[in-house]
């Protein structure tokens, strides 16, 4: 018995490229790869790689059981309303009392999880976050043979 053939997916291949400049923030290393379109470089040669990278969570808040149930509450709701908007529309002449139904009972539920959630972590984690990569620099990298001209056109750029 043969064996399925298997595929991956594959990465875009491997140039020798060289970095034409470094910018603190993503913005800028966005605004020179488009201004080198604006200015007719041939962009598909060219790569944003970010180095440093780090792992940043930006606390936003404290938690407790309050908070917890509030948002518990209100993911929940969300959840049910479009659970209740899904069975309205096979449910004839019963459309808004299944989004009503489909908003409270999403709203309790959710409330309960978001008690017994915030309850199992033991009081280790009374906060609330969001969590992202931010990288120390982006460089502007671009394949060897366009490197120089790269240069000329970024030396435009103010």
């Amino acid at each position: 018995m043969d064996q399925p053939m298997r595929t991956t997916p594959q990465a875009a291949p491997k140039r020798p490229r060289q970095t034409v400049a470094t910018y603190a923030d993503y913005a800028d290393a966005q605004r020179a790869v488009d201004y080198l379109s604006d200015n007719d470089f041939p962009v598909e040669h060219t790569a944003i790689v970010a180095e440093g990278l780090k792992f940043v969570e930006q606390v936003t808040g404290s938690l407790d059981y309050g908070k917890a149930t509030l948002n518990g509450a209100a993911s929940g709701a969300v959840t049910g309303v479009f659970i209740g908007l899904i069975f309205g529309l096979f449910a004839f002449g019963a459309f808004l009392s299944m989004i009503l139904y489909g908003l409270i009972a999403g709203a309790i539920a959710g409330a309960i999880l978001g008690v017994v959630g915030y309850a199992m972590t033991g009081g280790k984690r009374d906060f609330t976050s969001v969590g992202g990569m931010q990288a120390e620099s982006y460089n502007v990298m671009v394949d060897n043979d366009f490197a120089d001209r790269a240069e000329q056109v970024l030396a435009g750029l103010r």
